[in-house]
Formats: structure tokens, C-alpha cells, sequence
């Protein structure tokens, strides 16, 4: 069981970069063996993958709508998992989501292959 919490969200203008964190609380289990993931949800639209990483933090996958934009990155001493979000577009403008899965080979871009969710964290970007 992992307890999932956001930080890091805020209001920027285009152009700008913000780095959004997600600190887990484990039980049973060590951070290292959690899938991590970022969603993201804008009002109206279905919540979508952003970028999961893979246990030891090497395997990492992006939207195409934030390569080369947004990095994900892990620290499980810490039981940390980051976004790095730089020229940021108003269209980034959602509600971020963390997301854990446990064990598995491939990083998921599907919700409902990760079993535990903080609470979000808003990120609005103005133009």
C-alpha cells in the first residue's frame, strides 16, 4: 500500500518551467518497486498519461505532447518522484496526478493500471 502526495504546482506564464513532486508513503513495500507515473486531467477532458518511470528509474515514457519538454525522474532514497516541466504552453494547464504501480516490466499509460493516486496538484500556465 503507497499513500501518494503532490507538491510543486502553481501559476507560471508560457514559456516558464515548474517542477511538481510526489512523495510516497509505503507500506510493505519499498518506494523502488512502485511503477511511478504523472497524469493529467483539464476541466472537461479525460484524465491522460503524461510520463511513468520504471523502478530504477533508467525506462522512462512520455506523451508525444511533452517530449522534449517534460522529464520524470526518481529518487527512492527519498521515496520521490519528480516532474520537470519547462516551456511550458497553456495547454499544459491541468490538474497533475501522481500515480504508483506495483511491479510490472513496462510502464502503463493507462489509469487504471495504477493502483494508488494523490490527491493533484494544479498547474496553470497563462499565455
Amino acid at each position: 500500500q503507497v499513500r501518494l502526495v503532490e507538491s510543486g504546482g502553481g501559476l507560471v506564464q508560457a514559456g516558464d518551467s515548474l517542477r511538481l513532486s510526489c512523495t510516497a508513503s509505503v507500506s510493505g513495500r519499498i518506494f523502488s518497486t512502485y511503477i511511478m507515473a504523472w497524469f493529467r486531467q483539464a476541466p472537461g477532458k479525460e484524465r491522460v498519461f503524461v510520463a511513468g518511470i520504471g523502478w530504477s528509474g533508467a525506462a522512462t515514457r512520455y506523451a508525444d505532447s511533452v517530449k522534449g519538454r517534460f522529464i520524470i525522474s526518481r529518487d527512492n532514497a527519498k521515496n520521490t518522484v519528480y516532474l520537470q516541466m519547462s516551456s511550458l504552453k497553456p495547454e499544459d494547464t491541468a490538474m497533475y496526478y501522481c500515480a504508483a504501480k506495483l511491479f510490472g516490466i513496462e510502464v502503463s499509460t493507462t489509469p487504471r493500471d495504477f493502483g494508488a493516486w494523490g490527491q493533484g496538484t494544479q498547474v496553470t500556465v497563462s499565455s
